[in-house]
């Protein structure tokens, strides 16, 4: 093996900037000597970038600071050499408008830092939910070997795992105040107390979703995932991680592609399914699949879905929180119990494939993962459901949901925007009772950059006399901490002219969840003059990146990522191109 080679053969990346006894080389080496390195250190070691969203307005990343570090000494310990690189953090519950569009920036970033930057291979640490797909999406297309470490969950001030335990809480309280059942005293003191500790969402929000199913895609180390983000057990993690990936930056393996196939595809759809994980899970998977040529689509969601059993009694879908699933077994647990169900050939990061993973794996209590013949709830975890209303597809979250809803006829009240329902929905004049169907448009890609307004609010009227779900649809998404009968990402949206566009106050919606059916009860000939009626509203964005995100954004049946960016992409500086050119200087 030549100095420049990786134990496969490959070239190392780095040896394009360091290796080299020319101009260039000299460059690259003497500028990286005021950050303390030899001409000997990067002639002779592997390089690993740490690609960190740590901020301190974004409380699910707060502590990645301090494993940014601990990967730094795992990095060193190993033979590596450490560069660690900021990037944008996006903190779900402050960023406005809303934090989703910010995924495919963070995304463009991560892809052009890892490509444009001489590293053998990277960490990625992120957290609250859109910086952990945006950095798999980004480091995905640049094609480099790739480590994934989430900041952990976050420890409850409420042990018990009642109502001040996590966001899920945060909606039932909202609930019982808008009902009358709650004083605003009580609801100011749950404000003081909710937020615990640094780290993401304590239940199956998509934050921890993504997190677990970092590991069954094979992009994150066996157990790492669900280990509190304030236990010492996630800095040895972190050291593992930097450990980690200086073998992979050596062997140059394994590339993305040798580990997102569609077998760990399929493996992470079958976990989400297995946890009730967000629905928001669903669009950045098929960003990512989109990313690197694999052909998933929502259908397969759907096929997956009807084998496989909720079995993680866990927040919203279940009882308890992630802390009491990791001290169950974890995902290790999770998988071997689900064996039967996935690909174990699939390859990891860590070396294994996962079935070797799964041999030392055991389930230590059987309430918190349940065997796959005694489920926590009966049937689906999700649905994918399609008709004229939803040519491209929609889903339900038929865990978090009302079973009586799920088959429904009722009459549609139509609100084109979320401030009008925050203005009207208690508005007895609308005539809104048990039956009729919520629908909330122009909050998709496009419309709104799709905000997590999926969760309508019910009429206080109904709520006093308590009703406490209603068959809810829109362009938008959920939170994965949210709960309800809510149909969302229906897709094409409405803001495009997709059906949902057409919909008037009184038309009959029909759903039937076991048929996967959804359907706007007009007659053809009737929506095709609506059709013909109906004007785009005008775009609000005719600069920046909003301008940009709306021409390009693809719809949600595609994962919402931009049309530029979709297919396979490994590594695009070819050998030699730019070596001799010297910038700086």
């Amino acid at each position: 093996m030549s100095d420049n080679e990786s134990k496969n053969g490959r070239p190392l990346r780095s040896a394009r900037w360091f290796r080299k006894n020319d101009l260039p080389g000299f460059v690259h080496r003497s500028t990286l000597s005021a950050a303390g390195w030899s001409r000997e250190d990067l002639m002779e070691r592997p390089v690993v970038g740490i690609l960190n969203t740590w901020s301190d307005i974004n409380p699910c990343n707060l502590n990645l600071r301090t494993l940014a570090e601990e990967a730094r000494v795992g990095i060193l310990e190993a033979g590596g050499i450490p560069f660690e690189v900021p990037l944008m953090s996006i903190s779900e519950n402050i960023i406005k408008p809303t934090s989703f569009p910010f995924r495919n920036l963070l995304a463009m970033e991560a892809e052009e830092t890892i490509r444009g930057y001489p590293f053998d291979a990277v960490v990625l640490l992120g957290g609250c939910d859109k910086t952990q797909p945006a950095l798999l999406m980004g480091a995905a297309s640049a094609g480099v070997p790739f480590i994934f470490l989430a900041s952990g969950p976050a420890t409850p001030r409420s042990a018990s795992g009642g109502n001040l335990a996590n966001a899920t809480g945060v909606w039932r309280l909202v609930d019982q105040l808008r009902a009358g059942e709650l004083s605003e005293g009580d609801f100011a003191a749950f404000e003081r107390s909710v937020m615990g500790t640094a780290g993401h969402c304590a239940e199956m929000g998509t934050a921890s979703s993504m997190a677990v199913i970092c590991e069954a895609l094979g992009v994150s180390l066996p157990g790492s995932s669900l280990v509190p983000a304030v236990d010492r057990r996630r800095h040895q993690l972190a050291r593992e991680v930097g450990r980690r990936s200086v073998r992979m930056a050596a062997d140059g393996s394994p590339r993305p592609s040798e580990v997102l196939d569609a077998r760990a595809f399929d493996n992470a759809i079958t976990l989400l399914c297995a946890v009730g994980g967000s629905t928001n899970v669903i669009i950045h998977l098929l960003a990512l699949a989109g990313r690197v040529g694999v052909p998933l689509t929502l259908e397969r969601f759907d096929e997956i879905a009807r084998r496989v059993p909720l079995i993680a009694n866990v927040q919203p879908a279940g009882e308890h929180l992630t802390e009491r699933l990791m001290a169950a077994g974890g995902v290790p647990a999770l998988l071997k119990t689900l064996g039967p169900l996935l690909h174990l050939d699939a390859r990891t990061v860590d070396g294994r494939t996962v079935g070797a993973i799964l041999e030392t794996a055991e389930v230590f209590d059987s309430d918190v993962i349940r065997p796959l013949d005694k489920p926590v709830k009966p049937g689906e975890t999700m649905v994918v459901v399609k008709g004229n209303l939803a040519p491209d597809g929609a889903v339900m979250k038929t865990c978090a949901a009302n079973p009586k809803l799920f088959r429904h006829r009722g009459p549609a009240v139509v609100f084109e925007d979320v401030q009008t329902i925050a203005d009207q929905i208690d508005n007895p004049e609308l005539g809104i009772d048990e039956n009729s169907v919520l629908i909330l448009r122009n909050a998709g890609p496009v419309g709104a950059a799709m905000p997590e307004w999926g969760m309508l609010p019910l009429p206080r009227h109904l709520m006093e006399r308590g009703v406490r779900d209603m068959l809810r649809i829109s362009d938008a998404r959920m939170s994965g901490t949210a709960y309800g009968a809510a149909v969302l990402h229906v897709s094409p949206e409405a803001a495009i002219g997709g059906p949902l566009a057409l919909v008037r106050d009184g038309d009959i919606i029909e759903l039937d969840v076991a048929a996967r059916r959804l359907e706007l009860c007009v007659e053809p000939d009737e929506l095709e003059r609506r059709r013909q009626a109906w004007q785009a509203p005008p775009s609000r964005h005719v600069r920046g990146y909003r301008n940009l995100y709306n021409q390009h954004i693809e719809q949600a049946h595609l994962g919402c990522d931009f049309d530029f960016l979709r297919g396979a992409n490994e590594d695009t500086l070819p050998e030699g191109l730019f070596d001799g050119w010297v910038g700086g200087w």
